[in-house]
């Protein structure tokens, strides 16, 4: 059996900061680190979901597309250093658009 992990320690998070993926840093408490972890929570939501059978076939593309820009985000979210993330708003829009026909069964994307 391998060496098991109980503890580990950075202490670069003691001053009550975080680092972003380019190296910048910003309080834990921050709007925008609550918003990569709710993003990420919801990446993993679609991904339990992704993983049930009994999933309508049809589903499952399109909750990939979903799960692919949420990734997007994610990035953009963790990695601007100057400026605040641009998300894809139009394409967002579309495919935010297109969840209630996704959980009522019928499917049908922005683009379908």
């Amino acid at each position: 059996m391998g060496n098991r992990l109980s503890k580990i320690v950075t202490r670069t998070g003691d001053d009550g900061s975080t680092g972003l993926a380019d190296g910048s840093r910003v309080p834990k408490e921050s709007a925008r680190i609550e918003a990569c972890g709710t993003v990420d929570e919801l990446n993993s939501s679609i991904g339990v979901l992704l993983a049930q059978s009994g999933l309508p076939e049809a589903m499952s593309p399109q909750l990939l597309e979903i799960q692919h820009d949420l990734f997007d985000l994610g990035c953009e979210s963790s990695c601007c250093r100057a400026a605040a993330p641009r998300p894809r708003t139009a394409t967002w829009r579309a495919r935010s658009a297109a969840v209630p026909n996704v959980v009522a069964g019928r499917c049908r994307g922005p683009n379908r």
